[in-house]
């Protein structure tokens, strides 16, 4: 199923979209597309509706972030091996984790917001995985068993604010804006392998990132484990599991956004992001 939130911001729809590309809207049957029905049983429930009995939305809404009340926005850092080297890095040995701010977190097609005093606004596509269960020290073995499904997202990142303000990297990951997710959260059995799909990323329709999570360093059933032995992992926490090469960081010399430009966002079987970059004030 490809699950989808949709309507103004702050007052979203849940819905699905068919297999006729046709959005359905499921407000009739759940209230959200969040933790609560993200379970293996309440996705079997919803897959047993028939799509053509649900009414199909006519107009052409905004979609919201694929999943409403996002607990923890949980982003790997340097999870690709050639990203690592683009940017000078050594392979780290265990998953690097770092928090987004989930008022950070926006609709898969918002426009990316440049806070004041930003000059190295940066792109980066990044793999989506939505726990759908409680995961407490869950063997990797195991860990795709937690997991719900799979979406788009983009982690947005100020790099002044990342690397030269003081602190964590959470700084220059957090601002309004910077986490786009969608444009829908696609269930863990329409995707054959996670390890295997192609994604890219364009700023003004140039390819800047070309990548595929085979290169990943830990894979997504690694990173959900590791987590699991820290902290409690709950329904309808999303983490972003690190991004391919060609950010603008890692080129020579290096390119950032600048108000005007597009950036469009694809995953393999999970959909295509745009937004627009404009400035704050």
């Amino acid at each position: 199923m490809k699950l989808v939130r949709f309507g103004d911001a702050g007052s979203e729809k849940p819905g699905l979209v068919d297999d006729t590309g046709t959005l359905r809207d499921l407000s009739g049957h759940v209230t959200d597309i969040d933790g609560s029905v993200l379970d293996d049983a309440s996705l079997a429930r919803l897959r047993a509706i028939d799509p053509a009995s649900l009414p199909a939305v006519d107009t052409n809404p905004r979609y919201g972030a694929c999943v409403g009340n996002i607990g923890k926005f949980m982003c790997i850092g340097l999870n690709f091996t050639d990203h690592a080297e683009e940017t000078g890095n050594p392979i780290p040995d265990h998953p690097i984790l770092f928090m987004k701010a989930n008022s950070a977190i926006s609709g898969p097609n918002d426009d990316i917001v440049m806070p004041r005093g930003s000059v190295k606004t940066d792109w980066e596509v990044e793999l989506g995985v939505v726990i759908g269960r409680e995961a407490k020290y869950v063997s990797e073995a195991d860990a795709l068993d937690y997991v719900a499904g799979y979406c788009v997202c983009n982690d947005v990142s100020e790099r002044t604010f990342q690397i030269e303000l003081s602190g964590n990297w959470t700084k220059g990951k957090s601002c309004d804006t910077f986490g786009p997710t969608g444009p829908w959260l696609v269930t863990k059995d329409e995707i054959a392998d996670i390890q295997a799909l192609d994604m890219w990323c364009d700023v003004n329709g140039t390819r800047m990132q070309t990548g595929n999570t085979r290169t990943m360093i830990f894979t997504v059933a690694q990173i959900v484990s590791h987590l699991s032995q820290l902290f409690t992992l709950h329904p309808g926490d999303v983490i972003s599991t690190g991004t391919p090469p060609g950010v603008g960081m890692g080129m020579k010399p290096p390119v950032y956004l600048k108000a005007g430009d597009e950036v469009s966002l694809w995953i393999e079987g999970l959909g295509q992001q745009t937004q627009m970059v404009r400035a704050d004030g």
